[in-house]
């Protein structure tokens, strides 16, 4: 366990004093995601040292964390981010793999590429090539992916969207950055051409690409993705992949709060032919909805990061993390480990999130049963492998700790991830 969030400048005298026989992970995003990254990994023996901007992050306190600090935020100081990171890595007697948890830390890694610092994904141009959606769609068409009927604006005026697509739709970013700067979220609703039109203009002051989108008729219950860690193509290896339902969300179209390993070839197949087109290597969670209209699942975003629920494909035998951290620092008996029992079934549930979703939606029925509740009060699901957490474990408390107190407190985190 980090005793301590330290600054900057004491971690790196921390791990100077440190002793560890093999390359460190830095975690970077320290919350939630990041915790599952980092038991993830601890649980075969890598150190891990987490990073972040704030220390009320969850994942510090974690008997999986070894280390933790701070680091220059990238979207403030991509330059300082890349000297603190740095120092750290000059700190060490092995260079670290560095684990992005959130997009702007991916970014901050692979714009600035911090030297001593290794990177278990795609250079910037990778990642570009699946995080743009122009881009993705582009290959959806070429390879018969089904996608949502789609038009970026630039390429088409305003008007004939309109006489193509019927309201309501959404406007989404080609980037990320730029549009979540101008409207603080990645998707809006617009119900008529004027709120199209003064979206498109706001978009355009901040630089934002868009891209106009049919509002897919979704079966709700059945959104999933595939998981997956695709290896560099020196490794000569197929990918570890692991497919997930998000059964329940919370609220009913937001964050997953309960997901399944499922058997979905079709899933499967497409979301590994797109990223193979690309060349990316990483980590990534392919997201598809089931259209209820065309009968079939589509595919509507890529992310080249861990995400919430990535401690599902590791219960169920697909060690993400651990395939991506073998890659790095080219150990085969690491890359054995990484998949060494799976697939199996596995569930994950995000409790806060899961007992919100039961206590305030009369209309949802608890999927878990007596069982389930049972193991996890007991701590028994721990050891059977089948029923996992996104925070909560009895081996590890600290984390689940810090959030409750932090929710007496009405302290607020600035990410949900």
């Amino acid at each position: 366990m980090a005793d301590t969030f330290h600054d900057t400048d004491a971690l790196v005298a921390a791990l100077a004093d440190a002793d560890f026989d093999r390359p460190p992970a830095l975690v970077a995003n320290a919350h939630i995601t990041g915790v599952s990254v980092a038991r993830a990994l601890s649980a075969h023996d890598v150190p891990v040292i987490a990073l972040d901007r704030t220390d009320t992050g969850l994942a510090p306190p974690s008997e999986a964390v070894d280390h933790a600090g701070q680091v220059t935020y990238p979207l403030d100081d991509a330059d300082g981010f890349r000297a603190d990171v740095e120092r750290i890595a000059d700190a060490l007697d092995h260079e670290p793999v560095a684990f992005a948890c959130m997009d702007e830390w991916v970014r901050g890694f692979a714009e600035t590429e911090p030297a001593g610092v290794r990177l278990p994904f795609s250079d910037l141009a990778g990642v570009e090539r699946v995080l743009d959606k122009s881009n993705l769609y582009a290959l959806c068409e070429e390879l018969g992916v089904p996608y949502p009927e789609t038009y970026e604006v630039g390429e088409h005026e305003v008007e004939p969207i309109v006489e193509s697509l019927p309201f309501p739709f959404v406007v989404k970013p080609a980037h990320k950055r730029k549009f979540e700067e101008a409207f603080g979220t990645n998707v809006i609703e617009v119900t008529d051409r004027e709120e199209f039109a003064d979206v498109v203009a706001e978009a355009e002051e901040h630089g934002a690409t868009v891209l106009a989108q049919e509002k897919v008729n979704t079966e709700a219950g059945r959104d999933t993705s595939l998981a997956s860690y695709m290896p560099p193509d020196s490794a000569e290896r197929d990918p570890l992949a692991v497919v997930g339902n998000a059964a329940v969300r919370f609220p009913a179209f937001g964050t997953s709060c309960l997901v399944e390993r499922v058997e979905e070839p079709a899933v499967r197949e497409h979301a590994l032919a797109v990223l193979s087109e690309t060349g990316y290597h990483g980590i990534s969670e392919s997201e598809f909805v089931y259209d209820a209209d065309r009968g079939e699942y589509v595919l509507l975003d890529v992310n080249t990061r861990p995400w919430k629920w990535i401690s599902m494909p590791v219960a169920a035998g697909a060690n993400l993390p651990m395939a991506a951290y073998a890659d790095a620092v080219d150990d085969a008996e690491y890359e054995a480990e990484a998949a060494a029992d799976g697939p199996r079934d596995a569930r994950w549930t995000y409790l806060p999130d899961y007992i919100q979703r039961c206590l305030t939606d009369e209309a949802f029925w608890d999927v878990l049963s007596e069982d389930d509740w049972a193991s996890l009060f007991s701590g028994e699901f721990e050891g059977d492998g089948e029923l996992t957490t996104g925070l909560y474990r009895p081996s590890d408390p600290t984390p689940a700790v810090k959030y409750l107190t932090g929710e007496f407190t009405d302290r607020e985190y600035y990410c949900s991830c």
